[in-house]
């Protein structure tokens, strides 16, 4: 393997390690593609239930990035460019969700919003009934990756400091047109990167969603619940959804990754 002038630092040891931590993750990759059976592999992927649920993932997990892209960007500055009491645990509690078991996300949301949740009641009586809908399952997956966003962005801001916003104020420019023209260009390689891991978070999310929303085909069932139900009665299928769910989740970084090269 040939150094580069920026890795002209890094110790030969490192390579090894390094090696066996991607075999670690590609090995069991390798292994779902070995097991696809591939003559019925079309058929597989292109059942109704297949199909309704890989549309239904795409589609949640689309609204679910927008949604995190609108509530975590003002929850980004307002964490990275202000200080006020009580920070350090409003930041603490807004990454929670990174380490809760998803389950426990799905639990807290149905108490929440469920029909006899602490807002469900209430939703209810005008009759919105959001548990167990396709509102769910967007919720739910908002829930796991809004955090995501949320750190991958305040880490951006923080790297790339204030000074130029602080130039522009000083130019005259009110703080919405320094946010709009100086902050999001500064830091969109960071919302990008942001955005691609919430996608990819929403999209590969199981628990949260399974108890929050349930399992209803074409409704809440998406592509990681179908796999785990076809996994109890059709293996083949399981393995070959799994597959699609991998190539999915590939192209989506994939491209990000292209995208923040030719920056």
């Amino acid at each position: 393997m040939r150094r580069t002038g920026s890795e002209g630092g890094v110790p030969r040891w490192i390579l090894l390690p390094a090696a066996a931590g991607a075999a670690f993750v590609l090995l069991p990759l390798l292994a779902i593609v070995l097991q696809v059976d591939w003559r019925a592999f079309p058929a597989l992927v292109t059942s109704e239930a297949s199909r309704d649920a890989l549309l239904l993932s795409l589609r949640t997990s689309t609204a679910s990035t927008l949604l995190c892209v609108l509530l975590g960007v003002p929850m980004a500055v307002a964490l990275a460019r202000t200080r006020f009491p009580g920070q350090s645990l409003l930041r603490a509690l807004v990454l929670l969700p990174l380490v809760l078991p998803p389950v426990v996300g799905g639990i807290a949301l149905l108490y929440t919003f469920g029909r006899r949740g602490l807002l469900g009641e209430t939703l209810e009586v005008v009759g919105l009934e959001v548990a167990f809908s396709t509102a769910a399952v967007v919720m739910a997956q908002t829930f796991v990756a809004l955090p995501f966003l949320v750190v991958s962005l305040e880490g951006a801001l923080r790297t790339a400091g204030h000074r130029y916003e602080v130039v522009a104020a000083s130019l005259g420019a009110r703080p919405t047109t320094v946010f709009r023209r100086v902050t999001l260009p500064l830091v969109l390689p960071g919302l990008l990167s942001g955005s691609v891991l919430a996608f990819a978070r929403a999209l590969g999310e199981f628990g949260a969603t399974i108890t929050f929303a349930g399992s209803l085909q074409g409704t809440t069932r998406t592509l990681p619940l179908e796999i785990y139900l076809r996994r109890e009665t059709d293996a083949d299928a399981a393995v070959a959804l799994s597959l699609v769910l991998v190539v999915v989740a590939v192209v989506v970084i994939g491209t990000a990754g292209q995208g923040r090269v030719r920056r």
